[in-house]
């Protein structure tokens, strides 16, 4: 390790790793250039928003037998969104990137392309590449700006420094090309990872990140919707784009101060199963309701979706639809496909078939949510089935993303939110239906039954020759009826 005095205040600037060419000192925010024998003042750069993410500069992990250490991080800032990107180092002196955006997280390291890589107008989301040898599919394509820096970096970057990159991947394979840079494209290969399969360590804990989340030097005040004066509930930090509930005022958290994106129209107040800073508890871990979404498909059919926050599990999504409710979340691993519009996908080795494809738009959004969303926002929606699961791809010019959901019954619901839940299971929901189910075979039962009793007598005094005519009735009417329910159960699906 080395250290020098920072230009600018005089404090110590660690440079943990020779990779390193630039350091934020953590005092005065100057950035701070390593040169042979001397060290240059570069000026300052933005301070990072401190947000909810557990990384911190320090924390420490293992991928693939190495041990790494994070030193560094840029924080950006894009139109629909911002994530970090920490600079990571490993034991044996390589270096790479820890993407972190919204709970998701991906290590990538620089390596050699072994082809033509694309010119970045040519990337469309949902397309397929051949890179590296193998098919990835194109997830997303953006220009972001650096809004703040901190530790150590492996180039010079500063406030505005703008990043142009696409995201591909292919099931747990991850792959980053840079075009920020003039000349060819630099390429990162890299897998999706968690927390816990990187045995991470020194990571901030829950009582941290709510003390330090939404700070910038310790700067932070309770917001009021400028349009309205509405007071929004929200958790700072943890989202940077609000959508005030009262007026739909679009609001960017993403700052120390809040700016208007755009002024909405004072409308009735809109009711909800579970209302916005509704808490449950899912399993072992607290969520609360931060965000409300409603969709609706070409045909107008609505549905609402509730984007829920734990502190340590992240992002979660319920949604309720006429059909009832289920539970959805990002996937990290991707199912195979072809192209979008296949018949079926494979995910671990199982098939799903292809259920619906709709475009879908927001009708209405109140709350915080981890990108930016408004009314009128429009995706195309791929659904794939297999039993109970259902995988989900949702398409925009921009970005691809999967999720995967499972049904969840109203008393499940009720279970987790308790009195916070709102109205009654729907008529047409799974809960309603359960008593649906098997409806031939219990009525078949009933039948059988009522012919015993019948046939009671003639049973007790000529058994040998009334038995045998009795469980021919008896299959005659049971076994039909269970075709008829397995009918049932395969048109709900």
């Amino acid at each position: 390790m080395q250290t020098v005095s920072c230009p600018s205040c005089g404090a110590e600037v660690n440079f943990r790793s020779h990779a390193s060419v630039m350091a934020v000192c953590e005092y005065c925010n100057t950035r701070v250039l390593k040169e042979a024998g001397a060290v240059k003042d570069l000026g300052k750069i933005s301070s990072v928003l401190e947000d909810y993410s557990p990384i911190q500069v320090g924390t420490s992990g293992v991928l693939g037998g190495r041990n790494f250490n994070v030193v560094g991080r840029i924080q950006l800032k894009y139109d629909a969104g911002m994530w970090n990107e920490w600079f990571i180092v490993f034991d044996d002196a390589t270096s790479g990137w820890l993407g972190d955006a919204s709970g998701q997280y991906t290590v990538t390291t620089l390596r050699k392309p072994d082809s033509q890589l694309p010119a970045f107008e040519d990337i469309v989301p949902g397309k397929p590449y051949q890179l590296v040898g193998a098919r990835y599919m194109s997830a997303d394509v953006r220009t972001a700006q650096c809004v703040g820096g901190q530790g150590e970096l492996p180039f010079k970057v500063g406030d505005g420094w703008q990043a142009k990159v696409a995201d591909f991947r292919r099931a747990d394979h991850f792959i980053t090309l840079d075009y920020s840079d003039d000349g060819p494209p630099l390429m990162y290969t890299g897998i999706a990872v968690t927390l816990e399969g990187m045995q991470a360590q020194l990571l901030r804990d829950v009582d941290e990140i709510k003390r330090t989340t939404g700070r910038y030097r310790g700067k932070l005040d309770a917001l009021e919707c400028p349009n309205c004066g509405t007071q929004i509930k929200y958790l700072p930090g943890l989202t940077a784009s609000l959508v005030c509930q009262s007026c739909q005022t679009q609001i960017d958290a993403g700052g120390p101060k809040a700016e208007v994106i755009a002024i909405g129209e004072r409308q009735e107040k809109e009711r909800f199963t579970l209302p916005l800073g509704s808490s449950g508890k899912l399993g072992n871990q607290d969520f609360t309701v931060i965000g409300v979404m409603r969709r609706a498909d070409d045909e107008g059919s609505g549905w609402t979706e509730y984007l829920l926050y734990g502190s340590r599990n992240g992002f979660t999504w319920l949604v309720e639809t006429e059909d009832g409710w289920s539970r959805a979340n990002v996937m990290d691993q991707w199912p195979e496909a072809k192209v979008l519009d296949s018949q079926s996908v494979t995910f671990d080795k199982a098939d799903y078939s292809k259920l619906y494809d709709y475009n879908s738009v927001v009708t209405y959004a109140a709350g915080a949510f981890n990108w930016r969303v408004q009314v009128g926002d429009h995706t195309h929606v791929y659904e794939f089935k297999r039993q109970q699961v259902t995988l989900a791809a949702e398409i925009t010019t921009t970005e691809l993303g999967w999720s995967r959901s499972t049904p969840v019954a109203w008393d499940q619901l009720k279970a987790w939110f308790g009195d916070a839940v709102k109205g009654e299971a729907k008529a047409g929901s799974a809960a309603a239906q359960d008593s649906g189910k098997g409806r031939y075979a219990r009525s078949a039962k009933n039948w059988i039954i009522g012919m015993l009793v019948l046939n009671a007598i003639p049973l007790l005094f000529n058994f040998g020759a009334s038995f045998g005519v009795t469980i021919v009735a008896a299959l005659a009417l049971y076994l039909p009826a269970l075709v008829l329910d397995a009918i049932d159960e395969q048109n709900k699906k």
